[in-house]
């Protein structure tokens, strides 16, 4: 067995044991394919008030530039899919928020992992990154192997689905690159036909300006009544899209602790999201990533959605 070969086997078998579900590695190298994909989304505009989608461009197709001497990207996959989901009279979270927000878990993982990379082969250099900096998390996740992109733009496996976060490692060590898989979206357009607020304009194309999740995260002022009645009850993020994705009916539910829900976030109506105050907020999302919304935005899905309800 070469070095690069004995190097990649105990990354991976590491991975597995810090809970990951899979692990996947590709060279890093400017993303060429990605290049006018991204070019053309930004030029329509699709990134909606996200101005962050536009800085750093050629960041987010060379990771060489994050990371000197960069050699390889080590992409993760962890699980997030919940056992048990809300009552059905409720106003909606999409269920990567469930729990603990994902930054702080995966953060952990990828430091123990960089850790164990330095204790048994030496001196690496890298840097962890989850969903925090310009890095093209699902273009790299489908040239290391772990899945390929759906219609919906998500990364989808056949084995799991796609409910679950994906982070990477890029570090300066050559290693044993994996190959991608072929896509088996076939004909199918459930999410296309689903998406409430028709935000999947085209096969593997989402124009995110008119994403559930971006009016309901992302925007920062009022959601425009022309999008009254198309929320289908969701104030925090969307899964419609996943959930009716045949590949989801493989999904199976996390080991993570940290991504268990609070009980009462189950169990709350809709009449008690309509009267919750901010200390209920600060308490119920205390590590959560629903507090991005704050709890004046959160008022603001919610208003937004009852005003149909009244």
């Amino acid at each position: 067995m070469n070095l690069e070969q004995n190097y990649t086997d105990l990354i991976k078998s590491e991975a597995k044991r810090l809970g990951f579900l899979s692990c996947g590695i590709s060279k890093a190298e400017f993303l060429e394919e990605e290049a006018p994909r991204l070019e053309r989304w930004l030029n329509q505009n699709m990134q909606g008030e996200m101005n962050y989608m536009e800085n750093h461009f050629d960041k987010r197709l060379d990771p060489t530039k994050l990371v000197p001497d960069a050699k390889s990207v080590v992409s993760l996959l962890l699980n997030y899919f919940p056992s048990e989901e809300q009552n059905s009279d409720s106003y909606k979270i999409s269920k990567y928020a469930y729990g603990t927000d994902y930054h702080f878990v995966i953060k952990d993982k990828l430091k123990h992992l960089l850790h164990f990379i330095e204790e048994e082969i030496g001196e690496v250099h890298g840097r962890a990154f989850v969903d925090s900096a310009p890095v093209l998390d699902k273009a790299w996740a489908a040239k290391s192997g772990l899945g390929w992109v759906g219609k919906h733009s998500n990364l989808l496996t056949q084995q799991v689905g796609s409910f679950y976060f994906i982070a990477e490692l890029v570090i300066d060590l050559d290693l044993e690159y994996d190959t991608p898989v072929t896509d088996h979206c076939g004909s199918c357009t459930a999410c296309i036909d689903a998406c409430p607020t028709q935000a999947i304009v085209e096969p593997y194309k989402v124009d995110g300006s008119k994403c559930i999740s971006y009016f309901t995260i992302e925007l920062k002022n009022e959601i425009p009544s022309n999008m009254q009645g198309q929320f289908d009850d969701w104030m925090f993020g969307c899964d419609v899209c996943q959930d009716v994705c045949p590949w989801n009916r493989f999904s199976k539910s996390h080991k993570e602790p940290l991504f268990n829900p609070n009980p009462e976030l189950l169990s709350m109506s809709k009449k008690d999201w309509e009267e919750i105050t901010e200390s209920v907020f600060q308490s119920l999302f205390r590590k959560s990533p629903v507090k991005r919304t704050k709890f004046s935005g959160l008022k603001r899905n919610i208003d937004f959605l009852n005003r149909l309800d009244d």
